[in-house]
């Protein structure tokens, strides 16, 4: 299934080498498949193995409430007894007689045991652990849409780095066979060579680390959504854009109503409330309704003295009963009502704990989203300077005027406001899917 779902839903590319976004060029070629971000957010309600398992769980909810339910009605078997005596027996007279006998019987019954109070709140309690399993399983399904953009986004900003990194390789490269030449022809210093070439061999020490965090990304990407890690998956988006979930200037007391009614975590601890309260009524309740015990039997009876088989005819029993259990499971059994009552108490606690959590899930991604947004605008600015001292620098390179440290230092300041911006940029994407997720919606694309 996972390999066809890349060759289905993924471009494999096999001939993306050095000179493709996000390679470098001293790693040899490898199966690789491109994907987006959409792709990925499919690919993850389909293959996530969490959400499979939460899928699971659901399923097993569902089938224990039908087995609850199953426990209202009667249950038929079918077989044939066969007895036989020899010896003492008593008569229904009183008398003690020696008797040699034997019978058979061939017939089906009906049976009913209604323990009635257990089977309605067990049923009742049933129902609302199928709802928390449903609403678990939407949890499950939008904590595996975030994990799966963050991961796209890691993977991204690693590729996006690995450019920049290269960039930064071709600029010292270019630079340091200038200053080389230079130094040939007399117009610089040996020692002004080797600074150079110190900055390019940091440069492609960088680049290689920036390649190894971008594989990295690739293969946790690849758990997230279930898929072969040894297919390289390369974000098909080379150009971390911002992107508009979410507006940062919106009430804070809105996202956290919005959270409160939307949020599938607080659902399933409601279910899971209201299923501690069918419990404890159960235990209270419960036996007060009478048991009620039932049987029919439709056959034949045959036999008679010593090996005789004959005598056969047809025969039907009928049983019903009624009563109430004392004890135990039943009437005044106060420890278990107390444990009932405890139970339900502490997932009420455990409810109050999860609003808690989610009004604190909510204050903390919006002020991140907020916090990442004037972090972009700060990288922006620090970029657009950097850009501008770089080509200042080579400027006054170029009438003689400028020094070699000048040159390396804005070269630095480039490529780590380059790196900046990206950063800010992919936290500000994940800050927006992370507000989604703690407003309790999951988008599917961007």
């Amino acid at each position: 299934m996972t390999a066809f779902l890349l060759t289905l839903l993924l471009t494999v590319n096999c001939g993306l080498g050095a000179d493709s976004p996000g390679r470098d060029a001293n790693i040899g070629n490898t199966n690789q498949a491109l994907i987006d971000l959409p792709t990925a957010l499919r690919l993850v309600g389909a293959q996530n193995l969490d959400i499979q398992l939460a899928r699971e769980r659901l399923a097993e909810a569902q089938a224990l409430h039908d087995s609850a339910l199953l426990q209202f009605f009667p249950w038929v078997s079918a077989g044939i007894s066969y007895r036989r005596h020899d010896g003492n027996t008593q008569s229904t007279e009183g008398d003690i007689v020696d008797v040699n006998k034997q019978s058979y019987a061939p017939g089906a019954a009906l049976i009913g045991q209604w323990e009635l109070g257990d089977a309605i709140y067990r049923k009742l309690a049933a129902k609302q652990l199928e709802h928390a399993a449903n609403h678990a399983l939407e949890a499950q399904r939008q904590d595996s849409v975030l994990a799966a953009a963050r991961d796209y986004f890691e993977l991204a900003l690693a590729q996006a780095a690995v450019g920049v990194n290269r960039d930064a390789v071709r600029i010292s490269t270019n630079y340091e066979a200038q200053v080389q030449a230079a130094v040939k022809a007399g117009i610089a210093f040996k020692g002004d060579a080797l600074r150079v070439s110190v900055q390019a061999e940091r440069n492609r020490l960088v680049l290689r680390q920036a390649s190894e965090q971008q594989r990295t990304a690739a293969a946790r990407l690849a758990q997230t959504l279930h898929l072969d890690p040894s297919v390289e998956l390369v974000a098909r988006d080379t150009d971390l854009v911002p992107l508009t979930l979410n507006e940062t200037n919106a009430a804070l007391d809105g996202l956290v109503q919005q959270a409160l009614s939307a949020r599938p975590e607080l659902k399933q601890r409601h279910a899971l409330v209201e299923a501690a309260r069918e419990n404890k009524n159960g235990t209270v309740y419960g036996p007060l309704i009478p048991s009620i015990g039932a049987s029919a039997f439709g056959g034949g009876l045959g036999g008679g003295q010593n090996g005789d088989t004959g005598n056969f005819g047809h025969q039907k029993d009928y049983f019903v009963g009624i009563g109430w259990r004392i004890g135990p499971g039943g009437l005044f059994d106060f420890s278990s009502q107390k444990a009932a009552k405890a139970r339900l108490n502490s997932t009420r606690f455990g409810m109050e704990k999860i609003h808690d959590e989610i009004v604190r899930q909510v204050v903390e991604a919006f002020t991140r989203l907020q916090s990442q947004s004037e972090q972009i605008n700060m990288a922006r600015r620090g970029l657009t300077a950097a850009e501008d001292g770089l080509r200042l620098a080579q400027q006054r390179q170029e009438f003689g005027v400028g020094i070699v440290l000048e040159n390396i230092q804005a070269e630095q300041d480039l490529t780590r406001a380059r790196t900046d911006y990206l950063k800010a940029v992919a936290e500000f994407n994940k800050a927006q899917y992370g507000l989604s997720k703690a407003v309790g919606v999951s988008p599917m694309s961007p």
